[in-house]
């Protein structure tokens, strides 16, 4: 098992110099005026401004020095600071937000990270029971039940789903609204009696003792949480449903069964964790979605999430926190899918001799 992790871990470097490359290969789309924007807040209306802030920058050079300035930057000579380098954590000035982009990203990531952390569990756990007892039951009430379930699901656009959640919960019975938080609470989180221990609304608000804000954040998550857990309820249901009825075909499976074993044991020893390989894989592109921001989710509920930040960017064509957003994406794709692949060896032993 170690050296598989090994191996896998000796692929990270040079999957983020992959991701790296490509990102430097979309900026060379913008001219070096425009590339200048990574470095300065405002560009400057007079040419030859323009043209020193490009020769400071090296944007007229090779592009391999580019690339290289790019990522570890330069040391200004006159004050002795590093310049850039998102090596060093600078990924360039959001315009739209009037900050850094990693500052941006630190602000708004949380917010995204709470809202996965509540709703990965119900999107797993339900699509993995529904699909099993699909499988089980196949043919039956259950099984019929989850395949239209499932079609509905994955017919359903996203913002639909979530303009209908809106409507019924908001604006007609008006029990769930959109947003983060209340104002009170808002101004509650701020006071210097409110510690920020991990920077997690709901998680810290229960450290430090204020359950109203706790469970004011959890009414204001409910209808992102449902409105993501309900279109990705659809995929699993398909996927475990699918992948179990194959499992359940097996010839160990027969055999444990003529062995007189209890179908419970048959079910949920041999069957469920071999029919779990490709749930474990859909379940990290689950999980690399949500983190990576669920655009549509976080700006349809006006969610304050790293999504919504996104999609504010690329209206405004802040190219920069655009392409920033993308490299952090990138970073944790790569993490997520060695996470995957350290689970795949624990689940089947085989991956791990392949």
């Amino acid at each position: 098992m170690t050296t598989y992790i090994i191996r896998r871990l000796l692929l990270v470097p040079l999957l983020l110099f992959g991701v790296t490359v490509l990102i430097f290969a979309m900026l060379q789309f913008l001219s070096p005026v425009e590339r200048s924007a990574l470095y300065v807040r405002d560009i400057p209306k007079n040419q030859n401004a323009i043209d020193g802030i490009i020769k400071k920058y090296g944007l007229d050079q090779p592009i391999y020095v580019q690339y290289w300035r790019w990522m570890v930057g330069q040391v200004d000579p006159l004050t002795h600071k590093r310049i850039g380098g998102i090596l060093f954590g600078d990924f360039g000035y959001s315009r739209t937000a009037s900050q850094p982009v990693v500052q941006l990203i630190r602000t708004r990531f949380p917010n995204t990270l709470d809202l996965t952390l509540w709703a990965v569990a119900p999107v797993i756990l339900v699509g993995i029971w529904l699909g099993v007892a699909a499988a089980v039951h196949q043919n039956g009430f259950i099984d019929q039940a989850a395949r239209i379930f499932s079609i509905v699901g994955t017919s359903f656009p996203t913002f639909v789903f979530g303009l209908l959640m809106l409507m019924i919960f908001y604006a007609n019975l008006h029990w769930l609204p959109p947003g983060r938080m209340s104002d009170w609470a808002s101004q509650a989180v701020f006071l210097p009696s409110f510690h920020h221990y991990t920077s997690l609304l709901t998680f810290d608000s229960l450290l430090n003792g204020r359950f109203d804000i706790f469970l004011d954040a959890l009414r204001h998550m409910l209808l992102p949480i449902l409105t993501l857990s309900y279109i990705n309820w659809a995929t699993f249901v398909r996927v475990t449903r699918s992948s179990m009825l194959e499992t359940l075909r097996m010839e160990y499976v027969t055999t444990a069964r003529a062995k007189g074993l209890r179908e419970r044991d048959v079910i949920n020893k041999h069957a469920r964790p071999n029919a779990m390989i490709p749930v474990v894989t859909l379940a990290g592109f689950q999980v690399i979605g949500l983190l990576g921001g669920v655009v549509i989710t976080e700006t349809v509920f006006n969610y304050p999430g790293i999504g919504a930040a996104a999609a504010s960017a690329a209206a405004q064509l802040d190219v920069v926190t655009v392409l920033g957003f993308a490299l952090f994406d990138g970073l944790i794709l790569i993490v997520s899918n060695l996470v995957v692949d350290v689970l795949y060896g624990v689940i089947d032993p085989r991956v791990r001799l392949s």
